[in-house]
């Protein structure tokens, strides 16, 4: 018998530090369950000394989910039952993944938009823009 185990977080209603990671938050909920890794399908010989399948060259299916633990590269086998929540959770971290990357601009637009430039071109035709005004009046 194989049991699935999974990390429960604990998880707060509502994110009020930032428009942008509300938006994270409200993408990363249906994300669950995620993983980053790799699963493939091999055929391994059984240890039977009669085995037709083994015999005939065609040996037996397993899965294998590889993935990297403290900086190793390390391989489980995966009972069938679980191909199918393994597919799921590797297309989830898969999209959590993306959504990271695209986390980096987001804030830094968010950023922008609350503190405006104190120096660069834009500034400097502002003030030359206001200098002038401030001449005609």
């Amino acid at each position: 018998m194989h049991t699935y185990y999974g990390i429960l977080l604990p998880v707060k209603k509502k994110i009020t530090s930032s428009p942008a990671a509300q938006r994270l938050w409200n993408k990363l909920q249906p994300c669950w369950p995620a993983l980053k890794g790799s699963l493939a399908q091999v055929r391994k010989p059984c240890i039977r000394p009669h085995c037709p399948a083994c015999a005939s060259g065609k040996k037996h299916p397993n899965y294998l989910l590889a993935f990297t633990q403290n900086g190793r590269r390390r391989c489980l086998y995966v009972p069938l039952s679980m191909v199918p929540v393994l597919k799921r959770a590797l297309a989830n971290g898969r999209r959590v993944e993306k959504l990271l990357y695209e986390m980096g601009p987001a804030l830094l637009q968010e950023y922008r938009a609350s503190h405006p430039a104190q120096t660069g071109p834009a500034v400097r035709a502002n003030r030359l823009r206001t200098k002038k005004s401030s001449a005609k009046s």
